[in-house]
């Protein structure tokens, strides 16, 4: 998110605006990017970006392939680059890519010819999430210029978190963190943040609540004592909830662990947007798609370059 800029945050959001529209006809598909060819890399396990991709190119009538780590050669040895090589002998003109490795797709990007999309790299960024939570935000809101956010959750391995940060911040909103102290990262305030570890302090006067999952698998020591202990003081129930704001809407980027992270009262609430969120998505990465590849060949669209 960091090299958009607003105006450029802003068409990408005026461009899913038309994109969503698509969705909703009988017929939902346009002929935009016919001809075009885009591989879906993911070597990160992904139910929304992976499926949300598919489908915001198929919508635009791209041919799509899909490629996982434990199915490509890989599994033999190959390095990234390497496969990414030959891939771009069989000249894709779009390779989405998600990495464990924060920077693989910069890498990539400066690597091979096709337009590298990142579709969360490491603990890095995951600017496709950000811009459908942005999309999401304004949606709902009208606006993201001077609302107060609050993220909560693990946000020393938050790629989500990372990039909604750069782009609240650029859009004008006010954001601040929580989470128990081992996982928030030292110096987080030079970003632009403030940090206010009580959760029931941190979502008080809140317009926007986002939550994050507990990222076990990226831990390498378990960083709170217990999942019941980290449910009882920073799960986020409807009695924390009343706190924030007249309106205030309830995010989470999935997967969610009910009864953790949020109660099911929360997620299955009235001011829930977190499936609105989902199909925002199609709507956003069919507008990155198209700047990329159709509508706006050239222009600094592309998410990992």
């Amino acid at each position: 998110m960091g090299p958009l800029s607003v105006q450029e945050i802003n068409l990408i959001l005026d461009t899913a605006e038309s994109m969503k529209a698509i969705s909703a006809r009988d017929i939902k598909k346009v002929p935009t990017l016919r001809g075009k060819s885009i591989v879906n890399f993911f070597y990160e396990p992904s139910t929304r970006t992976r499926t949300s991709f598919d489908v915001a190119a198929k919508r635009l009538s791209a041919d799509t392939l899909s490629l996982s780590a434990s199915t490509s050669s890989m599994v033999k040895g190959e390095t990234l680059l390497d496969t990414a090589r030959n891939l771009q002998a069989m000249r894709p003109d779009v390779i989405v890519l998600r990495h464990p490795s924060s920077g693989a797709p910069h890498m990539l990007a400066k690597e091979v010819e096709a337009g590298i999309i990142n579709a969360g790299d490491g603990i890095n960024e995951h600017p496709t999430q950000a811009l459908l939570d942005l999309y999401t935000i304004r949606e709902k809101m009208g606006r993201i210029n001077g609302l107060k956010t609050v993220i909560i959750g693990d946000i020393s391995h938050s790629r989500v978190a990372r990039s909604n940060i750069i782009g609240l911040i650029k859009m004008g909103a006010e954001v601040t963190v929580s989470g128990p102290p081992t996982m928030i990262p030292v110096g987080i305030e030079g970003l632009g943040v403030r940090v206010v570890p009580d959760p029931v302090k941190a979502v008080r006067k809140k317009d926007v609540v986002m939550l994050l999952r507990i990222q076990l698998e990226r831990q390498s020591k378990v960083l709170f004592p217990s999942i019941r202990e980290y449910a009882s003081y920073f799960g986020l129930s409807r009695k924390i909830f009343q706190s924030a704001n007249e309106g205030a809407i309830v995010m989470h980027p999935g997967p969610l662990n009910r009864g953790v992270e949020i109660s099911s009262e929360v997620a299955d609430g009235p001011y829930s947007v977190i499936l609105d969120q989902v199909a925002n998505g199609v709507a956003v990465r069919m507008a990155v798609l198209y700047l990329l590849i159709g509508g706006a060949k050239g222009d600094n669209v592309d998410q990992g370059r």
